[in-house]
């Protein structure tokens, strides 16, 4: 049975999920050319190796170059001017209430990711993602799902951390995925409207009945996204130490956030075996 495993005692986030699949050995060119199937343009994806704690670590990071539009002649996008801003800093991914005309709400984004071309899992998963974190941050701020909308740049972040978090899961191939317990800072965050207590309301909004453990580090700052909490608990099957496998490849996911310590999601391919019976070992 080949398992991965997500190490997430750094937290976790879009980008740091994304680096560490990437790290894994998913080809970078077969993910580029999956990501462009989405048809989204006014973006570059960079991706590097950078040296961190003396760890060589996948860095992504989501360059925009331009008004991002999507090349589908039949998506039109209407905006209701009540939506999720996108405060843009890739592991800080929250969608708070702000007044922009450039948005999408989920549907559009579902539309989007349906006509692409991407596999039928892919796709599956990153609906899947996007409707747990729409869920969250409808409850959080009292609207319905359908009146919470991602900001146009928001967007295109959290569209190529979850559609490429899609790509690469499918592409990977396992059978299941764990993922340790959770690891939060604490203090507040400063976002568009304020200060935010930490874990952020929308994480804690999909922790809530979820059963999910969750450990909160002595370190004044997040450490867990909203893209980051709405990845692990639509992949992850459950929250355990690492089970017993035989370890076939480690991928580190670097974090942009400096706390002063290890800072990245580190995915762990195994495969558990069987234990053979006694007549096979004498066969």
């Amino acid at each position: 049975m080949k398992i991965l495993y997500l190490d997430c005692t750094s937290g976790i986030s879009g980008d740091m999920t994304l680096g560490a699949l990437l790290d894994l050995g998913v080809d970078k060119d077969f993910f580029l050319e999956e990501l462009s199937k989405l048809g989204v343009d006014g973006y570059e994806v960079k991706i590097q190796k950078k040296d961190r704690h003396s760890i060589q670590m996948m860095d992504v990071d989501v360059i925009l170059t331009g008004e991002a539009h999507v090349n589908h002649e039949h998506v039109h996008e209407t905006h209701e001017h009540v939506h999720e801003a996108h405060e843009h800093s890739h592991d800080h991914d929250h969608h708070h209430d702000h007044s922009h005309s450039n948005e999408r709400n989920l549907s559009m984004i579902q539309e989007i990711i349906d006509n692409s071309t991407i596999s039928n899992g892919a796709k599956e998963i990153s609906k899947k993602i996007f409707e747990e974190i729409a869920k969250a941050e409808a409850k959080v701020h009292g609207k319905s799902i359908d009146q919470v909308h991602f900001h146009e740049v928001g967007a295109i972040d959290s569209i190529v951390d979850i559609v490429g978090v899609a790509i690469c899961v499918a592409a990977l191939d396992v059978d299941v995925i764990y993922a340790s317990p959770l690891h939060d800072g604490n203090g507040f965050i400063q976002c568009r409207h304020g200060l935010l207590p930490v874990p952020v309301p929308a994480v804690m909004a999909m922790l809530e009945g979820s059963g999910i453990p969750m450990v909160q580090e002595d370190v004044n700052t997040e450490m867990i996204t909203p893209t980051g909490m709405g990845i692990v608990k639509c992949l992850a099957q459950d929250y355990i130490k690492l089970p017993q496998m035989s370890i076939d490849k480690i991928g580190y996911g670097l974090g942009k956030r400096e706390t002063g310590r290890f800072g990245a999601v580190r995915a762990i391919l195994g495969t558990a075996h069987q234990l053979k019976s006694m007549n096979a070992l004498i066969e």
